[in-house]
């Protein structure tokens, strides 16, 4: 090999850890450049503009009414964080090991297909009320049972799609080592489905958080952003309602980006 092609090499190298080094970086800095835009964009109109606050309110006094009223926004965000929270741990649960059984087995599928798909269509807004009779006006169950509903529909069709994805080449040498159907699903199966099943749990994050918030505009405990941007809205403090609703935002991303973590650790612990 000549000295010219080892230099051309080590300086595509060099290329390639710089581009790796800034591929971080212009992944972070792009949304923030966007998103600081966005917010001059949006306060200069509706400065220029004159905007009612009832219309929409502008960043800086949405800011203003955030920092002053942090300890309350704060407080909404662990009530209605809590209820997505226990939703989604018990939906993604459910999901799981519901596509896991009707991946084994034929009928089960078959049966259960329609009954998802069912519960994929039943609206937030009729079911809640009927949640809060059934369980009581001063519990969170209801909450709970809406978020874990949203959770498990994505969560389950992502799963039984990956579990399906294992090739037939594989499965005939799970058969040739006489290995039964639990043992070729929890090393084969589970392992090729993985991914899927984490994309159905970024999918099922932010659902858990919009589910739980919507619940609480058809009553139960007094507590929660979604009861907190009502009360302010018919108080026609529009700045503060917005303010719950920024409190709504940043509860949402981190769901999605502790979902994100998460798979990011169990793919590198497995090797993916």
């Amino acid at each position: 090999m000549s000295q010219a092609s080892v230099r051309q090499g080590g300086a595509g190298q060099a290329r390639a850890r710089q581009g790796g080094a800034g591929g971080p970086v212009r992944t972070v800095l792009a949304p923030i450049l966007l998103g600081v835009a966005v917010v001059l964009l949006w306060q200069g109109a509706v400065t220029l503009l004159a905007i009612k606050p009832f219309i929409l309110p502008g960043p800086l006094t949405i800011a203003g009414q955030f920092g002053a009223n942090l300890q309350n926004v704060a407080n909404g965000m662990f009530t209605t964080g809590r209820n997505a929270l226990i939703g989604l741990l018990i939906g993604t649960v459910l999901g799981v090991l519901l596509a896991i059984l009707a991946a084994l087995m034929r009928l089960l599928d078959e049966m259960a297909a329609p009954i998802v798909a069912a519960i994929a269509v039943v609206p937030i807004v009729a079911l809640a009320p009927v949640l809060y009779t059934m369980y009581g006006a001063g519990a969170e169950t209801a909450r709970q049972f809406v978020a874990a509903l949203a959770v498990f529909v994505p969560v389950y069709f992502n799963t039984l799609k990956g579990l399906r994805q294992v090739r037939p080449v594989h499965r005939d040498l799970m058969r040739s080592y006489a290995a039964t159907n639990w043992q070729a699903t929890r090393t084969v199966t589970l392992p090729t489905a993985l991914p899927f099943v984490f994309t159905g749990l970024r999918i099922a994050s932010s659902l858990a958080v919009i589910s739980a918030l919507i619940a609480e505009y058809f009553g139960g405990p007094v507590g929660g952003l979604g009861k907190s941007i009502t009360s302010s809205a018919s108080s026609s403090n529009y700045g503060l309602a917005w303010a719950y609703v920024l409190g709504s935002i940043l509860l949402g991303l981190l769901f999605y980006s502790a979902a994100l973590i998460v798979e990011k650790l169990v793919t590198r612990r497995s090797g993916g």
